[in-house]
């Protein structure tokens, strides 16, 4: 068994050395720093176990990096809650445990093992789960993917703090749909839940959509009126495409989501909303920072819960679900008596690339059941004409559905498991640890999956390019 790795992220301090040294004695491996982008970095690359770091010194940025992770660690914040804020508070909600200073060796002890008994426990859960085929779940969201059931854990977990969230990824992909389901899980859910496409309007009449205005404040603004965010108190706000707002504007979202202070376009006087504020994007926000189009201090006050929702591509367990779960919406939708896939259109829907994600698929297969013929959807009810698209054909090496031998599942089920390995780690230049963050599994899974599909010798292994110096042949 390996040596549990501790990331302790402190001041230099007497105090901080003596703990490392208890945790040391214990068995725990220690990785002790002051500086938060090397504490992210090692997050990143090491194979952590539990984060324990001053709340002052980047308790934002490793949180976030810690909940993005599929199985990342839990993180426990030193505190002398000697000030208190939104931000804090957020923070304070979001990790395992909070431990309030002067605190003993002993009790970080204690607490660090209960961190640990609750990531093995949720690991075991996953697997159980896995191993009997059954789905990740939040509300009414249900998914095969591991990294999915991460994202729901996750959302579960911080659902009824005050924690603002980020949650990225491509378009289609369900951003908006994992934001009302967070807010319908939390103790918001009688309150609005209020959506706002940033996107959509020019910095001035964002202003004034999120904020409202008093008459005669611009051409145009005949009576006063609210803004979105007096419409969400008591509830969440979505902030849609949050990377197309205006650095005017940025300044003013920070502000309220520090302060919950805002005023109206035109108006001097001093309003206030109690809301919870979740972000979405589409596009690389911390090159938008590193870029100088959004500003750091806003990036990070949003970061404090950050998810990546992976592509529909990228987690093919899902396809079919979402499918069946289409067809049987749009059929009682439209009053058509469509009950199922045949297998070879169910092949097609799998093999195909979904640029659209989750939105492009459900359009398919709500097309599809209104021009069925029958109570089964054909390959020729999925893509008019009667074959698949240059678009749609399957990209070379997919095994088709109607193609694969009769046999044991397990066998069936082998066919596609090897063949997604092989394409993670050929993504990836033959990394392991991206490699086994993709697939949403950990590295020694991932290792034995290899040794048995005969993938150990892959040119991008075999070469020496599969991991950081010093973790060939690693798992």
């Amino acid at each position: 068994m390996s040596i549990p790795r501790i990331l302790l992220v402190d001041h230099p301090s007497r105090s901080t050395r003596s703990l490392a040294e208890s945790l040391e004695r214990e068995g725990f491996e220690v990785s002790l720093t002051d500086e938060a982008e090397l504490a992210v970095r090692l997050l990143r690359e090491d194979d952590v176990q539990v984060v324990l770091g001053e709340i002052h010194l980047g308790g934002d940025s490793l949180l976030a990096e810690a909940l993005r992770l599929p199985e990342g660690p839990p993180v426990i914040l030193f505190d002398d809650f000697a000030s208190v804020s939104v931000a804090l508070d957020s923070l304070r909600s979001s990790a395992f445990d909070t431990l309030s200073r002067p605190v003993s060796d002993e009790q970080v002890l204690l607490t660090v093992r209960r961190a640990l008994e609750h990531k093995s426990l949720r690991a075991e859960n996953r697997r159980l789960r896995g191993m009997v085929g059954e789905c990740f779940e939040l509300g009414p969201l249900k998914s095969r993917d591991a990294r999915m059931g991460s994202i729901f854990e996750t959302l579960a977990a911080v659902a009824d703090s005050r924690a603002t969230v980020l949650i990225q990824g491509e378009s289609g992909t369900g951003k908006t749909v994992l934001a009302r389901a967070l807010h319908e899980r939390s103790a918001r859910s009688t309150g609005p839940f209020v959506v706002v496409n940033c996107g959509a309007l020019p910095g001035s009449l964002l202003e004034s959509e999120l904020f409202g205005h008093t008459r005669g404040a611009f051409t145009g603004a005949v009576k006063d009126r609210q803004g979105k965010f007096e419409a969400a108190d008591g509830g969440t706000i979505l902030l849609d495409e949050i990377g197309t707002a205006s650095h005017e504007l940025q300044v003013k979202l920070l502000r309220v989501i520090e302060e919950g202070k805002f005023e109206r376009v035109g108006e001097s006087h001093t309003r206030t909303a109690d809301v919870r504020i979740i972000a979405a994007t589409n596009a690389n926000l911390l090159q938008e920072v590193e870029q100088g189009h959004f500003r750091a201090d806003l990036y990070y006050r949003i970061h404090v819960v950050a998810i990546e929702v992976p592509p529909l591509r990228d987690r093919p367990g899902d396809v079919s679900l979402l499918a069946q779960r289409f067809l049987a919406t749009y059929a009682r939708t439209h009053g058509r008596p469509v009950q199922s896939l045949e297998p070879a259109a169910l092949g097609q829907l799998l093999a195909h690339p979904w640029p659209g994600n989750v939105r492009q698929l459900e359009n398919t297969i709500e097309r599809a059941v209104l021009l069925a013929s029958g109570p089964t959807l054909a390959s020729s009810d999925l893509w008019p004409g009667g074959a698949l698209t240059a678009e749609a054909a399957p990209a070379p090496g997919v095994p088709r559905l109607e193609e694969l031998p009769l046999g044991p599942l397990k066998d069936v089920l082998g066919v596609a498991e090897r063949w997604m390995i092989e394409r993670a780690l050929e993504a990836h230049a033959g990394n392991r640890q991206l490699t086994a963050r993709t697939l949403g599994v950990n590295r020694t899974t991932l290792f034995n999956k290899m040794r048995k599909y005969n993938l150990l010798s892959t040119p991008a292994v075999r070469d020496g390019r599969a991991d950081r110096p010093g973790d060939a042949g690693a798992a």
